[in-house]
């Protein structure tokens, strides 16, 4: 039964993300709060240097923001809009600022958790039933590496795994961050899509990693795990591992429904010997079980000649079977650890493989976080250092492929890492080079 005139007043005294929530109440709050007056108000507040706002008193201001013809000649919301539009490109300027710092040891972003607590980003997944209802997934659990951050939602109210069709994975931040204050979780907030998963018939599509007493995991890429427990066929758990490489970009610079697409490669000009297919690259690689650290390595100097270029890939051999002095021993046993609310498990003989391949000029090139499973291979050692049971991991995605071979030793049960070689393919060096191999 208010008047519009009396609500309008209310609304003025409001800031921007009080007028945004109160304009979801109904299609009446929405209409005056998007009144172009109070907005503009806001948007010449916000933008105007503190000295010139001291300078103006208030009655002038008012009268300057309500007679101006950008006031009248504009359609309801477009001030609104634009304070939008702008205080959205502060905070990703803001932001993108700690992107720029690069640690020189991987070659990637070093203030990843610093610019992540400015931008109050978290992280969301979304299942959706064949019905078109969607279930969201909340309050995740981080686990932060040098080069990656693992995510892991758990919980009892989970859908059955029969109804549903997707998940998406999202990078939520707030619409409008005020610094002054925490990020508000239950206000206006920003969705970036970071990958979508089909869930039809997933047992059957995705790539089953391992199993223990109570759970089964199946891996879908890009980086994502499920847990499905074994008695009742439903989810238990679900773990993401993002690569910081490009991290913040793909959860805060797409939108809900088209994700952040990187710019394209900008090639340096190369007098490199033409015998050479690439040359000077390095190699930063993190194997982990989520909760524990079993390799962490630098390797520097890689290259590969013309002659291992075949069937579509690039060779790069990094630790080769016939040299022992580049032989990497793991730290413990292989096993990603997960938990729910109720119960805690560890899945033998699988581990999170977190990849940076760095160009010539240090910029990465091949980058992924990813589930990776152990099989026993047929092939005994062959080595003289070593006797022992060989076990292999491989890594395929449309960029390449990883291929490891580890030696268990039983004698001091541990494993070591006899053989890592990379596929490049080239597709990607094309498209990176704008060359032709």
């Amino acid at each position: 039964s208010m008047s519009s005139e009396m609500l309008l007043k209310i609304f003025s005294y409001l800031d921007a993300v009080s007028l945004l929530s109160v304009g979801c109440v109904n299609r009446r709050f929405y209409e005056l709060a998007n009144d172009n007056g109070i907005w503009l108000k806001l948007y010449s507040s916000s933008l105007q240097p503190k000295w010139r706002i001291w300078k103006i008193k208030s009655k002038q201001t008012e009268t300057v923001s309500l007679g101006c013809a950008a006031l009248h000649n504009k359609k309801p919301g477009y001030w609104k809009k634009e304070y939008i539009f702008k205080q959205t490109s502060a905070f990703k300027t803001r932001v993108m600022r700690f992107v720029k710092l690069l640690d020189p040891y991987t070659g990637l972003p070093c203030k990843n958790k610093e610019a992540m607590k400015v931008s109050g980003l978290s992280w969301i997944i979304v299942l959706k039933d064949k019905n078109g209802k969607e279930h969201v997934i909340e309050k995740p659990k981080l686990s932060f590496k040098d080069t990656s951050v693992t995510i892991l939602w758990c919980g009892t109210h989970w859908p059955c795994l029969g109804i549903l069709s997707t998940l998406k994975l999202f990078g939520v931040t707030p619409l409008l961050l005020d610094q002054s204050r925490p990020p508000n979780t239950k206000g206006p907030r920003r969705f970036s899509l970071i990958s979508e998963y089909h869930l039809d018939n997933l047992t059957g599509s995705s790539v089953a990693v391992g199993a223990d007493e109570l759970v089964q995991l199946f891996s879908l890429s890009p980086g994502l795990l499920v847990g499905i427990w074994k008695e009742k066929n439903e989810i238990a758990f679900v773990m993401a591992s993002l690569h910081y490489n490009q991290l913040l970009e793909r959860s805060i610079l797409g939108s809900a429904t088209v994700q952040y697409s990187p710019p394209p490669n900008k090639p340096l000009l190369d007098d490199i010997d033409p015998e050479y297919g690439l040359h000077d690259y390095s190699l930063h690689l993190d194997l982990h079980g989520r909760s524990c650290m079993y390799l962490c390595g630098s390797f520097k100097g890689l290259f590969c000649r013309k002659g291992d270029i075949e069937n579509g890939y690039l060779r790069l051999t990094v630790v080769s079977l016939k040299d022992n002095r580049k032989h990497v021993p793991i730290i413990g046993t292989f096993g990603i650890c997960w938990e729910t609310d109720v119960f805690k498990g560890n899945v033998k003989d699988c581990f999170v493989m977190d990849l940076t391949l760095l160009d010539e000029t240090g910029k990465p090139f091949w980058c992924f976080s990813a589930p990776v499973y152990m099989e026993l291979s047929s092939k005994s050692s062959g080595l003289y250092d070593y006797m022992g049971h060989i076990y292999t991991a491989d890594y395929v995605d449309s960029e390449g492929k990883v291929c490891v071979e580890f030696v268990w030793l039983e004698e001091t049960k541990e494993y070591i890492t006899v053989s890592l070689v990379l596929y490049v393919s080239t597709k990607k060096v094309n498209s990176w080079y704008g060359t032709n191999y």
